[in-house]
């Protein structure tokens, strides 16, 4: 066996078997509820930092997936204020000045184009209830029932409907001499702006902290627990990121400021908080306070999560007015729109779109094809001028690495001939094996190279198709609607020729019948081979014989654009490969190889129908 083809199999091996290992392992594939209250008090001093006890938030049922059914909303009747902008529909429900009701305009929940639109956020009732919420804790001079709590009705005094353009405007007298005051407005995309006011117009000095909250009953049903994807809650506090799975936030600590497990982090100078789903998040932004204190607790007896910043608590003198501003994302986690709040002040807000651990990969091989596909108008074509743009950046050492293998090509027979005279010296033979590559300026390490670099790459784009939300139902042509998802076409539907419904994607019978990108990625790993000829030794022989097709069935229920990739990453090579080969001097045999493999699998069937042949008849 010569060094190159060692290498080679090494190579391939390795990145088979790191793929294997990623697909077995990781598979595609609160009513008067005393523990769910509005957060305590927040302080900046030591001295301050007594909680104050709160009321509970009334009205909330227990989450649908601890009951058969889920329980209704005392307030649901209560007035709501319409939201309709171009990109979101919904309402805000007056009591509490909750909002929880979001629809977004721009998603369906599948491809058919009377699928519903994707509903981000629901009210309590619904089965896993999901909505924001915002206040103030009572201080000094203030009592529980002096501050309106979730549950209060607020009068709506400027508005009738929340489009982009302006604001509405929601008030509460508490009747003891403080008016209570929210503001709201949406831009054009998703983030919310919430300014919370109180005018004192008492005679003595009260104190109140303001607080923002998202609240979710129960885990999502749809999570999709998988190794490449973070879901639960996110967190940028003071330039760190913290992503927190669900199952994580219940196991944390009681915290004695908020009586149940929480995970909470003090002194934030910049920062924001939420929670995050495949393609959706909510985020609490506060802004203009020198610090505040995020957390995320866990209700056990109702299995409601919460994310909360609660914010300094404000002096409101006889006769002032003290206001603060929170804003709340809430929508499609687009970069784009994503990147333009980060640019707008939002702290590290890009990284709330989970690049994982090959970041400085995956960013820049997003951006580009981004980037192409607003010029080309097809992510498709986009991937695959990526994987130019790719194999270009590369081409340096894959020329290297080719002119390598050419030489090698030539080498062989003096490396039959030094294996010959060493015989069994196999030190004789190593020696002699790096007199001559030295001789002859070779490296017979550099054909693996190119292949080892692909495995990072392959595993930062299958991030980047799967995670980011410009792939989700990007259409490619024909059946490939949606590049995120498998291929859609099968050998049980004849390819779309029969009208069957395809194979569910996580049975074994879609592993089995799979489409028609794995099976043109299985024929272009074939043909890359053969532009050598097979290697004499019969394990390597086996190796390179079954490499294709278990790759072919193994990676069929990947997401399809990263199939693509693949592809036109093998026909990409197979071409640089053999006019660089050609360049050289050296003229690959395509089609006598391909002739070779067929008659050598004819001889071998021959010799084993031949082999042991049955006695008929007699001793």
């Amino acid at each position: 066996m010569d060094d190159q083809n060692k290498n080679l199999i090494l190579a391939t091996a390795l990145s088979f078997l790191v793929i294997l290992v990623w697909f077995v392992l990781f598979p595609p594939p609160e009513p008067e509820i005393p523990l769910d209250a509005t957060p305590p008090a927040a302080s900046t001093t030591a001295s301050a930092a007594a909680a104050v006890p709160a009321p509970p938030i009334a009205g909330e049922a227990a989450p649908a997936a601890q009951t058969a059914t889920a329980t209704a909303d005392p307030t649901a009747d209560a007035p709501r204020v319409s939201i309709d902008t171009a990109r979101l529909s919904g309402s805000i429900s007056l009591a509490g000045g909750r909002l929880d009701d979001l629809r977004l305009k721009d998603y369906r929940e599948t491809l058919e184009p009377d699928a519903d639109i994707v509903t981000m956020l629901s009210p309590v009732g619904t089965a896993g209830a999901y909505y924001a919420l915002h206040g103030w804790a009572p201080g000094s001079g203030l009592e529980a029932d002096t501050v309106p709590d979730p549950n209060t009705v607020w009068e709506l005094v400027e508005g009738d409907t929340l489009p982009p353009t302006a604001p509405i405007a929601l008030q509460w007298d508490n009747g003891a001499g403080q008016v209570f005051r929210r503001d709201i407005s949406v831009d054009e995309d998703y983030l919310f702006t919430v300014t919370q006011s109180v005018t004192n117009t008492g005679d003595t000095a009260v104190r109140a902290a303001p607080y923002g909250m998202i609240t979710r009953h129960g885990i999502p049903t749809d999570i999709r627990n998988f190794f490449i994807l973070h879901e639960g809650a996110v967190a940028m506090a003071n330039g760190e990121l913290a992503e927190t799975n669900w199952d994580d936030i219940p196991e944390a600590d009681v915290d004695p400021n908020w009586g149940r497990p929480a995970i909470v982090t003090t002194d934030v100078a910049e920062g924001w908080i939420g929670f995050t789903d495949h393609f959706w998040q909510s985020i609490l932004i506060p802004t203009g306070v020198p610090s505040f204190e995020q957390a995320l607790t866990y209700a056990p007896r109702t299995d409601v999560f919460r994310a909360d910043t609660r914010l300094p608590p404000q002096d409101i003198a006889p006769g002032a007015t003290v206001s603060v501003t929170t804003k709340l994302f809430a929508g499609a986690k687009e970069w784009e729109a994503i990147r333009e709040y980060q640019n707008s002040g939002v702290e590290g807000f890009i990284d709330s779109i989970d690049w994982g651990w090959f970041f400085f990969l995956t960013k820049p091989i997003f951006w580009l094809l981004h980037e192409m596909n607003l010029i080309i108008g097809n992510m498709g074509w986009a991937i695959i001028g990526l994987t130019l743009v790719i194999k270009a950046i590369l081409f340096p050492l894959a020329y290297k690495s080719y002119v390598s293998m050419a030489k090698m090509k030539e080498l062989q027979p003096q490396m039959e001939a030094l294996k010959e005279a060493a015989g069994d010296d196999k030190q004789k033979l190593q020696k002699g094996m790096m007199e001559l590559y030295k001789k002859e300026k070779v490296n017979p390490a550099a054909g693996c190279l190119p292949i080892l670099l692909q495995i990072p790459i392959f595993f930062s784009l299958y991030k980047v198709i799967f995670v980011t939300i410009e792939l989700r139902h990007a259409p490619f042509y024909g059946p490939f609607q949606d590049l995120s998802a498998p291929d859609p076409t099968s050998i049980f539907r004849l390819f779309g020729l029969l009208p069957l419904e395809a194979p569910d994607p996580t049975s074994i019978m879609a592993l089995i019948f799979i489409g028609i990108l794995p099976i043109l990625l299985g024929i272009s790993m074939w043909l890359q081979q053969k532009l050598n000829p097979a290697p004499t030794d019969p394990t390597q022989q086996m190796i390179f014989a079954w490499m294709p097709w278990v790759f072919m069935f193994m990676l069929g229920g990947f997401a399809s654009g990263l199939v693509v990739y693949w592809i036109a990453n093998n026909t990409i090579t197979f071409t640089q490969q053999y006019l660089i080969m050609r360049s050289q001097g050296y003229k690959p045999d395509l089609m006598g190889n391909i002739k070779g493999s067929f008659k050598k699998a004819a001889k071998e069937e021959a010799a084993n129908s031949t082999k042991a042949p049955t006695k008929k008849g007699g001793k």
